[in-house]
């Protein structure tokens, strides 16, 4: 993937100079934006390749990440990968270390080979909520002329050395995921994909949060594979299912790291597909096989406020809605 020649690039205010009123911590804010390689035919419903120039960004480089991580780690958003792990794995992850490092351990040795750690939710963050802030202004044009409402903005970071790996699982939210630094190929897969994760999956993962794993082994020639580097990255919507490796040959010493981030957020359409969810699966469990969201548009207006009254019939009885519905 190339990047836009004459891109603009992040400011490069220090962090130290990144107060704001009353010395609350904000984002420097710079020039930092995304678009789409293809921009006449960008689309919020398929995965697709993207540019970016927020890989200079102060907030995404590895000293502002290990502190960012001090200051997560004591609410359980950092996260370590199993062991041998492998691309088919349950995605399975602690809250701790298996080794019992400590966070400054932890990046001091990140080049090692298969290092892994994850920060999540890095919008609780206020100095981070303020750098999502500004790549939200930087693709909500192009993602609000199809999905309007765009919210609920969050971040998650991954910090690995090869050889590693994410495994296959899908998110609820829609995706524009960020190389910042290093190597990794990106493996996305079709969201309508109904033989790869099935309907009934996709309506459980969305209802009740129950994170799919990959049934055939076989169905990993379907993803369509992004090679990218610092300021390439990927779009893909609601419920794709995706998995990363990050590769040997490319690293050197004082330079053997991969840094990503997924910005995700929700929609109006996003929610409305949620609720559809919700009615699907309540007339599944009647024998029933309903279209999944998206397939047909007076379908899915039909739905939607049935959805709407069995969520709020759970949530009286104790039902705990998932973000798709917040």
């Amino acid at each position: 993937m190339t990047r836009t020649p004459g891109a603009a690039i992040a400011t490069a205010t220090s962090l130290s100079d990144a107060a704001g009123d009353g010395g609350a911590p904000r984002a420097p804010q710079g020039s930092g934006r995304v678009w789409p390689t293809d921009a006449g035919g960008f689309t919020t419903s398929r995965m697709q390749a993207i540019g970016h120039s927020f890989d200079r960004h102060p907030l995404m480089q590895l000293p502002a990440l290990a502190g960012l991580a001090k200051r997560l780690y004591p609410t359980k958003q950092c996260r370590f990968i199993k062991p041998g792990a492998t691309q088919t794995s349950e995605f399975d992850h602690d809250s701790a270390d298996s080794a019992g490092r400590s966070i400054d351990e932890v990046f001091a040795r990140i080049e090692e080979p298969g290092s892994w750690i994850a920060l999540y939710n890095v919008e609780t963050d206020p100095l981070y909520r303020g750098f999502l802030d500004e790549v939200a202004a930087s693709v909500r044009e192009l993602v609000e002329r199809e999905e309007p409402g765009m919210y609920q903005v969050g971040g998650f970071i991954f910090v690995s050395a090869p050889p590693s790996v994410t495994p296959f699982h899908i998110d609820r939210e829609n995706n524009f995921w960020l190389q910042v630094r290093g190597q990794k190929v990106m493996s996305v897969f079709d969201h309508h994909d109904t033989e790869l994760v099935p309907a009934a999956d996709r309506e459980r993962f969305v209802l009740y949060g129950n994170n799919v794993g990959l049934r055939q082994p076989d169905h990993l020639k379907r993803a369509r594979d992004f090679r990218v580097g610092p300021g390439d990255g990927v779009y893909f919507p609601s419920t794709s299912p995706h998995m990363t490796r990050c590769e040997p040959g490319w690293a050197r010493p004082g330079d053997g790291i991969s840094i990503s981030i997924g910005v995700v957020f929700y929609t109006s359409v996003t929610k409305r597909h949620a609720y559809v969810h919700a009615c699907n699966e309540a007339l599944r469990r009647r024998g029933l096989q309903p279209r999944p969201p998206g397939q047909a548009a007076w379908l899915d207006r039909l739905k939607a406020p049935l959805g709407r009254v069995l969520v709020d019939f759970g949530r009286r009885r104790g039902y705990k809605p998932t973000p798709s519905f917040l």
